[in-house]
Protein backbone atom coordinates (compact mmCIF):
# COMPACT_ATOMS: atom_id res chain seq x y z
CA UNK A 1 0.00 0.00 0.00
CA UNK A 2 1.43 3.38 -0.83
CA UNK A 3 -0.26 6.22 1.24
CA UNK A 4 -0.02 9.81 -0.25
CA UNK A 5 0.14 11.92 3.46
CA UNK A 6 -0.36 15.50 3.39
CA UNK A 7 2.39 17.00 5.86
CA UNK A 8 2.14 20.70 5.04
CA UNK A 9 0.85 21.45 8.33
CA UNK A 10 3.82 19.53 9.81
CA UNK A 11 5.75 23.07 10.42
CA UNK A 12 2.48 24.73 12.40
CA UNK A 13 4.06 24.59 16.14
CA UNK A 14 0.14 24.29 17.49
CA UNK A 15 -2.03 21.53 17.54
CA UNK A 16 -2.48 20.24 14.34
CA UNK A 17 1.38 20.42 13.56
CA UNK A 18 1.80 18.57 16.69
CA UNK A 19 -0.61 15.72 15.17
CA UNK A 20 0.85 15.61 12.03
CA UNK A 21 4.36 15.48 12.71
CA UNK A 22 3.77 12.88 15.35
CA UNK A 23 1.53 10.37 13.73
CA UNK A 24 3.58 10.66 10.54
CA UNK A 25 6.85 9.60 12.32
CA UNK A 26 4.99 6.66 13.90
CA UNK A 27 3.68 5.31 10.89
CA UNK A 28 6.69 4.94 9.26
CA UNK A 29 8.33 3.55 12.38
CA UNK A 30 5.22 1.15 12.11
CA UNK A 31 5.19 0.26 8.23
CA UNK A 32 5.35 -3.11 7.06
CA UNK A 33 7.68 -4.07 4.26
CA UNK A 34 4.85 -3.97 1.97
CA UNK A 35 3.97 -0.39 3.27
CA UNK A 36 5.10 3.44 2.08
CA UNK A 37 4.08 7.01 2.80
CA UNK A 38 4.88 9.61 0.39
CA UNK A 39 4.55 12.82 1.65
CA UNK A 40 2.19 14.81 -0.89
CA UNK A 41 -0.38 16.50 -1.65
CA UNK A 42 -0.85 15.02 -5.34
CA UNK A 43 -2.16 11.25 -4.52
CA UNK A 44 -2.56 10.39 -8.43
CA UNK A 45 0.21 8.05 -8.66
CA UNK A 46 -0.62 6.35 -4.67
CA UNK A 47 -3.17 3.82 -3.44
CA UNK A 48 -4.51 6.17 -0.54
CA UNK A 49 -4.65 9.94 0.25
CA UNK A 50 -4.16 10.99 3.92
CA UNK A 51 -5.03 14.94 4.70
CA UNK A 52 -4.30 15.12 8.48
CA UNK A 53 -6.08 18.42 8.58
CA UNK A 54 -9.59 19.79 6.35
CA UNK A 55 -7.77 22.24 4.53
CA UNK A 56 -6.04 19.75 2.52
CA UNK A 57 -9.15 17.61 1.68
CA UNK A 58 -9.48 16.95 -1.68
CA UNK A 59 -12.92 17.50 -3.22
CA UNK A 60 -12.26 14.80 -6.13
CA UNK A 61 -9.73 12.70 -5.02
CA UNK A 62 -8.15 10.20 -7.32
CA UNK A 63 -7.66 7.85 -4.85
CA UNK A 64 -9.62 6.47 -1.97
CA UNK A 65 -9.00 9.66 0.50
CA UNK A 66 -8.73 9.76 4.58
CA UNK A 67 -9.32 12.88 6.36
CA UNK A 68 -8.50 13.53 10.06
CA UNK A 69 -11.36 16.06 11.54
CA UNK A 70 -9.86 17.66 14.46
CA UNK A 71 -12.96 19.20 15.59
CA UNK A 72 -15.73 20.79 14.53
CA UNK A 73 -15.83 24.57 16.61
CA UNK A 74 -15.85 26.95 13.44
CA UNK A 75 -18.66 25.24 11.87
CA UNK A 76 -20.81 25.29 15.01
CA UNK A 77 -19.92 28.78 15.83
CA UNK A 78 -19.07 30.53 12.60
CA UNK A 79 -20.41 33.69 13.83
CA UNK A 80 -17.53 34.17 16.03
CA UNK A 81 -15.16 32.58 13.70
CA UNK A 82 -16.71 34.54 10.71
CA UNK A 83 -16.43 31.58 8.31
CA UNK A 84 -18.34 31.83 5.37
CA UNK A 85 -18.69 31.64 1.48
CA UNK A 86 -17.63 29.04 -1.04
CA UNK A 87 -14.56 27.99 0.19
CA UNK A 88 -15.75 27.01 4.19
CA UNK A 89 -18.24 24.76 2.36
CA UNK A 90 -16.18 23.08 0.09
CA UNK A 91 -13.93 22.91 2.80
CA UNK A 92 -16.90 20.61 4.99
CA UNK A 93 -18.37 18.89 1.59
CA UNK A 94 -14.98 17.56 0.97
CA UNK A 95 -14.31 15.99 4.21
CA UNK A 96 -18.15 14.59 3.38
CA UNK A 97 -16.65 13.04 0.62
CA UNK A 98 -13.98 11.13 2.35
CA UNK A 99 -13.93 7.19 2.72
CA UNK A 100 -13.14 7.50 6.07
CA UNK A 101 -13.00 10.53 9.06
CA UNK A 102 -10.55 10.06 11.66
CA UNK A 103 -11.60 11.66 14.81
CA UNK A 104 -10.08 12.18 18.29
CA UNK A 105 -12.83 11.42 20.56
CA UNK A 106 -16.37 10.09 20.32
CA UNK A 107 -17.57 14.02 20.92
CA UNK A 108 -16.12 14.97 17.86
CA UNK A 109 -17.79 11.76 15.69
CA UNK A 110 -20.92 12.68 17.15
CA UNK A 111 -21.05 16.60 15.67
CA UNK A 112 -19.44 14.41 12.16
CA UNK A 113 -22.79 12.63 12.41
CA UNK A 114 -24.72 15.56 12.96
CA UNK A 115 -23.64 18.33 11.68
CA UNK A 116 -22.03 17.09 8.37
CA UNK A 117 -24.72 13.41 8.19
CA UNK A 118 -21.27 11.27 7.99
CA UNK A 119 -22.38 7.66 9.20
CA UNK A 120 -20.45 6.24 12.58
CA UNK A 121 -19.56 3.09 10.58
CA UNK A 122 -17.05 5.96 7.94
CA UNK A 123 -15.86 7.48 11.47
CA UNK A 124 -12.86 5.81 13.77
CA UNK A 125 -11.84 7.40 16.70
CA UNK A 126 -8.34 7.94 17.52
CA UNK A 127 -7.29 9.52 20.38
CA UNK A 128 -4.09 12.12 20.21
CA UNK A 129 -1.10 11.85 22.86
CA UNK A 130 2.07 13.03 24.13
CA UNK A 131 5.13 13.14 21.94
CA UNK A 132 7.84 11.34 23.38
CA UNK A 133 10.23 14.03 24.71
CA UNK A 134 7.37 15.72 27.06
CA UNK A 135 8.31 14.06 30.24
CA UNK A 136 9.23 14.79 33.89
CA UNK A 137 12.13 16.66 34.01
CA UNK A 138 14.54 17.19 36.73
CA UNK A 139 14.76 19.86 38.51
CA UNK A 140 18.15 21.39 36.77
CA UNK A 141 16.22 21.17 33.61
CA UNK A 142 13.69 23.05 35.06
CA UNK A 143 16.11 25.80 36.68
CA UNK A 144 17.59 26.31 32.98
CA UNK A 145 14.16 26.93 31.57
CA UNK A 146 13.33 29.39 34.09
CA UNK A 147 16.42 31.15 34.06
CA UNK A 148 16.32 31.33 30.11
CA UNK A 149 12.64 32.35 30.08
CA UNK A 150 12.62 34.58 32.97
CA UNK A 151 9.83 32.34 34.59
CA UNK A 152 8.90 33.10 38.42
CA UNK A 153 9.36 30.27 41.27
CA UNK A 154 5.95 28.93 41.38
CA UNK A 155 3.62 29.82 38.41
CA UNK A 156 -0.30 28.66 36.61
CA UNK A 157 0.98 27.85 33.17
CA UNK A 158 -1.17 27.87 29.64
CA UNK A 159 -0.02 26.49 26.48
CA UNK A 160 -1.25 27.01 23.14
CA UNK A 161 -0.79 29.35 19.96
CA UNK A 162 -1.55 33.14 20.02
CA UNK A 163 -1.32 34.28 16.55
CA UNK A 164 -4.50 34.96 16.29
CA UNK A 165 -7.17 35.25 18.85
CA UNK A 166 -8.87 31.93 19.34
CA UNK A 167 -12.17 32.86 20.68
CA UNK A 168 -12.76 29.59 22.14
CA UNK A 169 -9.29 29.53 24.09
CA UNK A 170 -10.13 32.40 26.21
CA UNK A 171 -6.72 33.73 27.08
CA UNK A 172 -7.46 36.97 27.21
CA UNK A 173 -9.73 36.73 29.69
CA UNK A 174 -7.44 34.36 31.63
CA UNK A 175 -4.82 36.81 31.70
CA UNK A 176 -7.70 39.11 33.13
CA UNK A 177 -9.18 37.02 35.45
CA UNK A 178 -8.08 37.05 39.71
CA UNK A 179 -5.38 34.88 40.79
CA UNK A 180 -2.50 34.62 43.69
CA UNK A 181 0.32 33.23 41.29
CA UNK A 182 1.77 34.12 38.04
CA UNK A 183 0.53 33.30 34.70
CA UNK A 184 3.24 31.94 31.99
CA UNK A 185 1.55 31.42 28.32
CA UNK A 186 3.37 29.28 25.68
CA UNK A 187 2.84 29.40 22.37
CA UNK A 188 3.65 31.56 19.17
CA UNK A 189 2.47 34.69 19.84
CA UNK A 190 1.62 37.71 17.78
CA UNK A 191 0.91 41.81 18.57
CA UNK A 192 -1.92 41.26 20.59
CA UNK A 193 -0.65 38.78 22.83
CA UNK A 194 2.02 41.20 23.66
CA UNK A 195 -0.39 43.45 24.60
CA UNK A 196 -1.58 41.11 28.03
CA UNK A 197 -0.98 42.50 31.14
CA UNK A 198 0.87 41.15 34.23
CA UNK A 199 1.44 37.27 32.29
CA UNK A 200 4.71 35.97 31.03
CA UNK A 201 5.05 35.25 27.16
CA UNK A 202 7.81 32.63 26.53
CA UNK A 203 7.32 32.76 22.86
CA UNK A 204 7.39 29.65 20.79
CA UNK A 205 9.86 26.17 22.53
CA UNK A 206 11.27 23.21 21.51
CA UNK A 207 10.22 20.28 23.11
CA UNK A 208 13.14 19.78 25.38
CA UNK A 209 11.80 23.08 26.79
CA UNK A 210 8.44 22.42 26.72
CA UNK A 211 8.55 19.63 29.01
CA UNK A 212 10.80 21.37 31.64
CA UNK A 213 8.41 24.19 31.17
CA UNK A 214 5.55 21.80 32.47
CA UNK A 215 6.98 19.82 34.89
CA UNK A 216 8.09 23.34 36.63
CA UNK A 217 4.53 24.64 36.71
CA UNK A 218 1.94 24.37 39.47
CA UNK A 219 -0.41 23.90 37.33
CA UNK A 220 -1.77 23.82 34.06
CA UNK A 221 -4.86 25.94 33.49
CA UNK A 222 -6.99 24.95 30.33
CA UNK A 223 -10.17 27.79 29.96
CA UNK A 224 -11.51 26.38 26.57
CA UNK A 225 -14.81 26.29 26.37
CA UNK A 226 -14.63 23.96 23.45
CA UNK A 227 -12.43 21.44 22.46
CA UNK A 228 -12.35 18.50 20.28
CA UNK A 229 -9.04 16.58 21.94
CA UNK A 230 -6.81 18.88 23.82
CA UNK A 231 -3.43 18.05 24.43
CA UNK A 232 -2.23 20.09 26.87
CA UNK A 233 -3.94 18.90 29.47
CA UNK A 234 -2.54 15.09 28.50
CA UNK A 235 0.96 16.74 27.86
CA UNK A 236 1.16 18.53 31.62
CA UNK A 237 -0.09 14.88 32.98
CA UNK A 238 2.73 12.92 30.98
CA UNK A 239 5.30 15.42 32.79
CA UNK A 240 4.07 15.47 36.46
CA UNK A 241 1.91 18.67 36.22
CA UNK A 242 -1.85 18.66 37.87
CA UNK A 243 -4.32 19.99 35.42
CA UNK A 244 -7.43 22.20 35.97
CA UNK A 245 -9.65 22.68 33.43
CA UNK A 246 -13.36 23.38 32.29
CA UNK A 247 -15.98 21.37 31.88
CA UNK A 248 -16.84 20.80 28.73
CA UNK A 249 -17.62 17.41 26.81
CA UNK A 250 -14.38 16.56 24.92
CA UNK A 251 -12.14 17.16 28.25
CA UNK A 252 -14.68 15.25 30.18
CA UNK A 253 -13.72 12.19 28.01
CA UNK A 254 -10.13 13.03 27.24
CA UNK A 255 -8.94 13.25 30.92
CA UNK A 256 -11.33 10.80 32.97
CA UNK A 257 -11.23 12.08 35.95
CA UNK A 258 -7.61 13.04 36.08
CA UNK A 259 -8.28 16.67 36.00
CA UNK A 260 -9.88 19.49 38.50
CA UNK A 261 -13.29 20.40 36.22
CA UNK A 262 -15.14 24.40 36.70
CA UNK A 263 -17.78 25.45 35.24
CA UNK A 264 -17.67 26.79 31.83
CA UNK A 265 -18.78 30.36 32.88
CA UNK A 266 -16.41 30.55 36.41
CA UNK A 267 -12.83 31.68 35.31
CA UNK A 268 -12.12 32.70 38.69
CA UNK A 269 -13.09 29.43 40.09
CA UNK A 270 -11.00 27.59 37.88
CA UNK A 271 -7.89 29.60 39.10
CA UNK A 272 -8.82 29.10 42.62
CA UNK A 273 -8.76 25.14 41.25
CA UNK A 274 -6.04 25.21 39.81
CA UNK A 275 -4.00 27.40 42.63
CA UNK A 276 -5.38 24.60 44.87
CA UNK A 277 -3.83 21.60 43.47
CA UNK A 278 -1.15 19.25 44.71
CA UNK A 279 1.32 17.17 42.84
CA UNK A 280 1.60 13.87 42.19
CA UNK A 281 -0.63 14.86 39.26
CA UNK A 282 -2.58 11.64 37.98
CA UNK A 283 -0.71 9.62 35.25
CA UNK A 284 -1.85 10.53 31.72
CA UNK A 285 -3.64 8.56 29.47
CA UNK A 286 -2.12 4.73 28.66
CA UNK A 287 -2.44 5.68 24.78
CA UNK A 288 0.51 6.40 22.20
CA UNK A 289 1.33 7.62 19.01
CA UNK A 290 2.00 3.93 18.09
CA UNK A 291 -1.24 2.59 19.07
CA UNK A 292 -2.42 5.82 16.78
CA UNK A 293 -0.48 4.55 14.30
CA UNK A 294 -1.41 0.92 14.19
CA UNK A 295 -4.65 1.90 14.69
CA UNK A 296 -4.35 4.65 11.51
CA UNK A 297 -2.98 1.49 9.51
CA UNK A 298 -6.44 -0.16 10.18
CA UNK A 299 -8.10 2.63 9.04
CA UNK A 300 -6.11 2.69 5.47
CA UNK A 301 -6.55 -1.13 5.01
CA UNK A 302 -10.73 -0.38 5.45
CA UNK A 303 -10.46 2.38 3.01
CA UNK A 304 -8.88 0.66 0.23
CA UNK A 305 -11.17 -2.22 0.79
CA UNK A 306 -14.30 0.05 1.09
CA UNK A 307 -16.24 0.06 -2.54
CA UNK A 308 -15.39 2.82 -5.14
CA UNK A 309 -18.59 4.75 -3.95
CA UNK A 310 -15.95 7.97 -3.34
CA UNK A 311 -15.75 8.43 -7.36
CA UNK A 312 -18.08 10.56 -8.76
CA UNK A 313 -19.85 11.78 -4.84
CA UNK A 314 -23.51 12.91 -5.41
CA UNK A 315 -24.86 16.15 -4.49
CA UNK A 316 -25.81 16.63 -0.91
CA UNK A 317 -27.33 19.52 1.18
CA UNK A 318 -24.03 21.19 2.15
CA UNK A 319 -23.13 21.61 6.27
CA UNK A 320 -24.17 25.27 5.90
CA UNK A 321 -27.71 26.77 4.46
CA UNK A 322 -28.18 26.65 1.24
CA UNK A 323 -27.39 23.96 -1.92
CA UNK A 324 -23.99 22.84 -2.94
CA UNK A 325 -23.54 22.79 -6.69
CA UNK A 326 -20.96 20.15 -8.09
CA UNK A 327 -17.54 21.13 -7.95
CA UNK A 328 -15.38 21.43 -11.00
CA UNK A 329 -13.08 17.99 -11.05
CA UNK A 330 -9.63 19.28 -10.20
CA UNK A 331 -10.81 21.65 -7.36
CA UNK A 332 -9.75 21.43 -3.60
CA UNK A 333 -11.52 22.62 -0.38
CA UNK A 334 -8.50 24.84 0.28
CA UNK A 335 -5.18 25.82 -0.70
CA UNK A 336 -2.76 23.97 -2.73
Amino acid sequence: MKVAFDSRPSKDPRGIGRYTRCLLQALRESAAENHEIVESNRPRRCDLFHAPWIDGALLRSPVPMVVTLHDLVPLKRRGEYLRSGVRFKLRYLAVQRAVRVIVPTRVVAEDANEALDIPPDRVTVIPEAPAAALYRRSEEEIETVREKFALPRRYLLWVGGMTTPDPRKRVAALARAKRTMPLVLVGPTAHWAGELRDVTLTGAVNDDELAAIYSGAHALVFPSDEEGFGLPPVEALACGTPVAACDVPALREVLDGRAALAEVDDLDGLIQTAESLRRPAPAPPQWSWEDAAAATWDVYAEAVRAPATWRGARRRQGPASGKLSRPDDEGLASQQ
